[in-house]
């Protein structure tokens, strides 16, 4: 692997990777939307550090972030799921962690990485969790017919 590449980083898209394919494979309609939504923004969250500008940069990364927490809201309301209720207070403790840096001007630092990991962590479990449930459901729902 070249030295360039961070192995966290790796490892972050082979979660996000395997939730998502998890959540397409087992999960329902909004799971699969749910998985959808990830991905793509997950992608557009990869731009943001290309932009010279670090004011800028740190504005993209909050847009995105409000982009994701605005898709699951728009799902939450569309499915009233647990998972998606889960995932939408997540996001908005992501998007207050980037308005908080923004306003009070700091520099990123360890306890904003450890935040922004966990709480995308947490994103993906709440979806995979809400696949295992939609699969559970549907084989209840097959076993009582």
């Amino acid at each position: 692997m070249p030295m360039h590449v961070s192995y966290v980083a790796v490892i972050g898209w082979l979660l996000i990777l395997a939730a998502c394919f998890l959540a397409w494979r087992l999960g329902g309609k909004p799971e699969r939307q749910g998985a959808l939504l990830v991905l793509a923004t997950s992608f557009l969250a990869s731009f943001p550090g290309l932009i010279p500008d670090h004011d800028l940069q740190r504005v993209a990364y909050l847009a995105v972030d409000g982009v994701l927490a605005g898709g699951l809201l728009l799902l939450a309301l569309r499915y009233a799921r647990i998972w998606l209720g889960v995932a939408v207070l997540l996001q908005g403790v992501q998007f207050s962690l980037h308005a908080y840096y923004i306003v009070a001007g700091r520099r990123y630092d360890y306890t904003y990485g450890a935040v922004n990991n966990m709480v995308s962590l947490g994103v993906l479990c709440s979806l995979v969790t809400g696949s295992i449930l939609a699969l559970r459901a549907r084989r209840r729902n097959a076993a009582a017919k």
